[in-house]
């Protein structure tokens, strides 16, 4: 087919499932004839009409060949449904899909393999089912056995074989035996942290060989890493995709976008107050104090404004933040007066400004909460974080895309640019540290 023609063409596609039908069960002439005399409204068509759930509504794409297409969506949404229809282990209630090429797909731990037979049997035998001769899967088996690292286990049945076993053998197979179309469902989570990376590393190998690959997963470094185009499917509907894979994940970890443009609080209800600090203001600032709104690219210094009225001067009291990530981990948290105490600033009662710096690519990529934090050292809180404390949000997005030697989002929860020294061969410092110390 032409190379411009889509390899994958989803028209319409619907899928609808049964629930809490009644269940089919075989009957004797006589328990037929005792059912119709007892509830004849039984055995008229239509009198019982069970409930449906669609798992995918009216759902259309194409992707042509060689695309890397990431599939996202939370748990339930239908993505699992749509690489079943592709790989043709169910059919659509409603709609068409074209596949043009060999399909190879990863969705379950295991899948297509026979738990009796052992690993080198269930090599040759998905190889069979890809409509692959004997031959090209000898050119492929050293290659597949080392990916997989199972050699000491490679004729020893799969039944035996772990989790992580089943996954590294069902991904090298998958990856290595050349289909045109690669369906993988978010399995790669079975495997350890390593294998997953080597799994990336070979997913990229096979999108740029020229093949089509789907990818289903709730790691968005990776899709973002990975695909050149993104789906959000949400309720059995995509919501939205394109070529802008961030964009894509943006609406999938934001769906409320008055939620990501909060950089802004102000105690305009005096609902915080107390006999110590009344917060009045809390926002993101640039360098002059004036307020700025997400998001925020990480090549530039954010400041972290407190603005409020003091009203009683105590050598306890504490006035900072802390910053919190989407897994709820807390980064870190500063006060103003976290240096030694001889060189705390003197302020008397009336309205402060308090301002914090974070600095250019310190933080990574993401969405952040930043709760106002005041207390009392070791008496009491005024504002308690995760409680009854003011919080604003940071979106984090850009990372460092357009730094000079960067182009990928850094792993990690920060990323920040560590300044390193040397530069010189091995045997030049030991030079240098021995004329050091030369009298």
């Amino acid at each position: 087919m032409p190379a411009s023609e889509p390899v994958i063409r989803v028209n319409h596609v619907s899928k609808q499932y049964r629930l809490g039908g009644p269940q089919e069960r075989y009957f004797t002439l006589r328990d037929a004839i005792t059912t119709t005399l007892k509830a004849p409204s039984r055995i008229i068509p239509g009198s019982h009409s069970p409930e449906t759930f669609s798992a995918l509504q009216d759902v259309s794409f194409d992707v042509g060949p060689g695309e890397v297409v990431g599939i996202i969506g939370r748990n339930g949404a239908g993505k699992s449904t749509l690489l079943k229809i592709l790989s043709r282990i169910t059919y659509p209630t409603e709609g068409t899909v074209e596949l043009h090429g060999r399909v190879g797909s990863l969705l379950e731990v295991g899948t297509g393999f026979h738990p009796e037979l052992t690993g080198r049997e269930n090599i040759f035998l998905s190889g069979s089912i890809l409509g692959m001769r004997r031959n090209e899967i000898d050119t492929k088996l050293d290659e597949i056995v080392r990916f997989s690292e199972i050699e000491r286990f490679l004729d020893t049945p799969v039944k035996r074989y772990s989790s992580g076993m089943y996954v590294r053998l069902a991904f090298a197979v998958a990856a290595h035996l050349e289909p045109e179309i690669l369906l993988i469902d978010e399995v790669l989570a079975v495997g350890d942290a390593a294998f997953q990376k080597k799994c990336l590393g070979k997913m990229k190998d096979v999108a740029t060989a020229g093949r089509t690959i789907l990818f289903v997963s709730h790691n968005m470094n990776a899709i973002e890493q990975l695909c050149s185009s993104c789906i959000l499917i949400e309720n059995g509907r995509i919501r939205k995709s394109g070529t802008d894979v961030g964009a894509v994940i943006k609406s999938y970890l934001f769906p409320d976008e008055s939620s990501v443009q909060s950089s802004f609080w102000e105690n305009s209800r005096r609902e915080f107050d107390n006999d110590w600090f009344r917060p009045e203001k809390f926002f993101l600032a640039d360098a002059s104090g004036k307020s700025i709104s997400n998001p925020v690219s990480n090549n530039r210094d954010i400041w972290v404004r407190i603005e409020g009225v003091l009203k009683t001067v105590d050598p306890a009291l504490e006035i900072g933040y802390s910053i919190v990530n989407e897994d709820g981990i807390t980064l870190y948290w500063s006060y103003f007066n976290d240096h030694e105490e001889s060189t705390w600033p003197v302020f008397s009662p009336g309205d402060i400004v308090l301002g914090s710096k974070i600095p250019a690519r310190f933080l990574n990529e993401g969405l952040y909460t930043l709760e106002l934090r005041s207390s009392l050292r070791r008496r009491m809180w005024i504002t308690e974080p995760g409680k009854r404390s003011p919080s604003i949000n940071l979106l984090i997005n850009g990372g460092l895309s357009d730094g000079p030697y960067w182009t990928e989002k850094r792993e990690g929860i920060i990323a920040p640019l560590m300044e390193w020294g040397g530069w010189m061969r091995k045997d030049e410092e030991t030079l240098q540290q021995r004329h050091a110390c030369d009298p």
